[in-house]
């Protein structure tokens, strides 16, 4: 049940990042349909698909990479890490300068949006992050934080990186760590299903409230109908970064083209031209991008990266996937949808036509796997969603 609350100014801060804006979208739109005016700062090449939601863009320059070039990453952690304080670092003035006169009663954040919890903390309001991955457990600094940080820290760069970050931090009249910046806030929202957090039992809930999958009716993601002679469709897709794979996705029409009946989606970014696939048979067809939720509504078969967004949206409509992680925090989902029961987690290194055709086999024919996919449907249903992630936001400003 929805609550009652005054209508209220409402600021979001984000990155440009598929997987960092879209989870939020659907809140913001039910928090505009309730009548809340709602800010959302995010660079230019987000700012359309924000104004779709009836929010209000408040549009900043990043200097971080985009999904366009991932490569610009790097590959060390330093060089993984760094690039979001140097974006915070410049862009907090002109964030402050944009909310200057017209100050939020609350502030609502993703966890790459640094700048957002300084301001709060400088105007006054509370800050609520909007959480789009695994969120970290009691012990998770000991377990899996320190080890993976302490050659970094020992190191003159990652020692310059923290006394920087700390100034910055102390500038502006915050006391808290850098790594409990964000990883610790003070409440989040977290927009996974909790069946895709490890440690799950382990989680503090008075500050990590698992909403699930805010997806809403997606009417932008009409468009796509299941062909009527298809007995199953699988659809392909790596996401929006790691996509420049024109290997992979032949493996994929070799391991599924050829069944009878099936029919094959193939959703291959903007890095790969279709040309390089070759002839393609008639069941196959390849796009840049789809349409995801629509066609999983319809669909039989996942092969997944094993994101965030793609992984809840699988469980979300009870899809069988073989999940081929790419990177980050893939490979641990891939882990979790396989201990579910209702995936296979498939190395890239061990990808052939042969296994990929083997294992989605199995799954689909395995009546245990469509049952536990059930049983994780029911229960992301109960998690209650976009209304429910509304419903706190809105007790949150009950209290402020």
């Amino acid at each position: 049940m929805t609550t009652t609350a005054p209508p209220a100014h409402i600021a979001m801060f984000s990155i440009a990042a598929h997987g960092h804006v879209n989870p939020s979208l659907e809140v913001i739109r039910e928090l505009v349909a309730r009548g809340h005016r709602v800010s959302y700062a995010v660079p230019a090449s987000f700012a359309e698909k924000v104004a779709e939601t009836g929010a209000t863009p408040v549009v900043y320059t990043s200097t971080l990479p985009t999904d366009d070039d991932p490569d610009a990453w790097g590959t060390e952690l330093i060089d993984n890490i760094e690039p979001f304080l140097n974006d915070a670092v410049q862009a907090l003035p002109q964030l402050a300068e944009a909310f200057d006169k017209d100050r939020p009663d609350l502030v609502l954040h993703d966890i790459t949006a640094y700048p957002a919890p300084v301001l709060a903390h400088t105007w006054g309001v509370p800050a609520l992050s909007l959480w789009p991955n695994l969120v970290p457990w009691e012990g998770y600094e000991e377990e899996v934080a320190e080890p993976m940080f302490a050659e970094l820290k020992a190191s003159p760069r990652g020692k310059a990186y923290y006394a920087r970050f700390e100034a910055w931090l102390a500038g502006h009249g915050v006391d808290t760590h850098p790594d409990r910046l964000i990883a610790r806030p003070r409440r989040a929202l977290v927009l996974i299903p909790k069946a895709l957090q490890p440690q799950a039992d382990l989680v503090d809930e008075s500050v990590y409230t698992f909403v699930g999958a805010c997806q809403g009716e997606r009417a932008q993601q009409d468009g796509w109908q299941r062909p009527a002679d298809a007995e199953k469709v699988v659809l392909v897709s790596l996401g929006s970064s790691f996509t420049k794979l024109p290997g992979f996705y032949r493996d994929c029409v070799e391991a599924f083209a050829g069944l009878p009946g099936w029919h094959v989606v193939l959703q291959i970014g903007k890095f790969v031209d279709p040309a390089e696939l070759g002839a393609l048979p008639s069941n196959v067809e390849v796009h840049s991008w789809v349409p995801q939720l629509a066609i999983l509504r319809q669909a039989d078969a996942f092969v997944t990266h094993a994101g965030a967004g793609g992984s809840q949206e699988g469980l979300a409509t009870a899809t069988p996937m073989v999940a081929v992680p790419q990177a980050v925090d893939q490979f641990g989902n891939a882990d979790m949808l396989q201990s579910l029961g209702v995936a296979r987690h498939l190395p890239m290194a061990e990808v052939t036509p042969e296994r990929l055709r083997e294992d989605m086999l199995a799954l689909l024919a395995d009546p245990e796997v469509a049952r536990r996919a059930r049983d994780v449907q029911e229960s992301m249903a109960r998690e209650g969603g976009t209304a429910r992630a509304a419903d706190l936001i809105e007790a949150e400003l009950a209290r402020s």
